[in-house]
């Protein structure tokens, strides 16, 4: 239902998709715009790449937070009573609104990142179960490659397979999301799949910066 409690719920996930956490860290903590560097991306991968984990982990983190915070509006303000198909289209709704947020925030010139790390806080607090499969997925790829853009595509890709078979989710919604995800991450991950073919896909270095 369309009335102006949701649509300032939709909002307020959408401000908090925006909150651009690796160009604010970048800028305040290290005087650099990581868009500026590496993929040119305002993410966590790209973060870690341009100014390693002391800048990294805190930009992963946020992103993820921020995304599992928008969902949980339904929970905590949203009309719509828990487990009903109202209350997980809601939920669905309010996390589209935080990842287009991510990917294009107000609050940095609508130039973000991905959304990769944005969408796993989503799926934390829409399908718990799923994410936790879909990062056992992520870490078995990009700890025997090293590339973080492969690990999140093969998570991305396994998700509908996990939700639909895996987990046999029942409410529509759920399943339109799930195919959903693979096409949008492989959409926003074109440059990665061609660097990947030609074999100059940069790695991560978790540990260290890069020199």
């Amino acid at each position: 239902m369309i009335n102006a409690e949701n649509i300032t719920l939709l909002l307020a996930a959408y401000l908090l998709g925006s909150i651009p956490s690796a160009v604010w860290i970048g800028k305040v903590f290290f005087n650099t715009d990581v868009r500026e560097y590496g993929s040119g991306n305002a993410g966590a991968t790209n973060t870690f790449r341009v100014l390693g984990p002391k800048a990294g982990v805190p930009v992963l983190l946020m992103d993820i937070a921020k995304g599992w915070m928008a969902v949980q509006l339904a929970t905590y303000f949203g009309e719509y009573m828990p487990a009903t198909q109202q209350f997980i289209n809601f939920k669905l709704t309010l996390g589209v609104a935080a990842l287009l947020g991510h990917i294009f925030p107000v609050f940095a010139g609508f130039r973000g990142g991905k959304g990769v790390a944005t969408l796993l806080g989503i799926l934390w607090g829409v399908n718990p179960p799923a994410a936790v499969i879909c990062m056992g997925v992520f870490l078995l790829f990009f700890l025997t490659t090293g590339y973080v853009s492969l690990g999140s595509m093969a998570a991305a890709v396994s998700f509908p397979f996990i939700v639909m078979w895996w987990l046999n989710e029942t409410v529509t919604s759920m399943n339109v999301f799930a195919i959903a995800v693979p096409i949008l991450v492989l959409v926003t991950h074109q440059k990665n799949i061609e660097r990947l073919l030609k074999k100059t896909e940069s790695r991560v270095y978790l540990f260290r910066r890069k020199q």
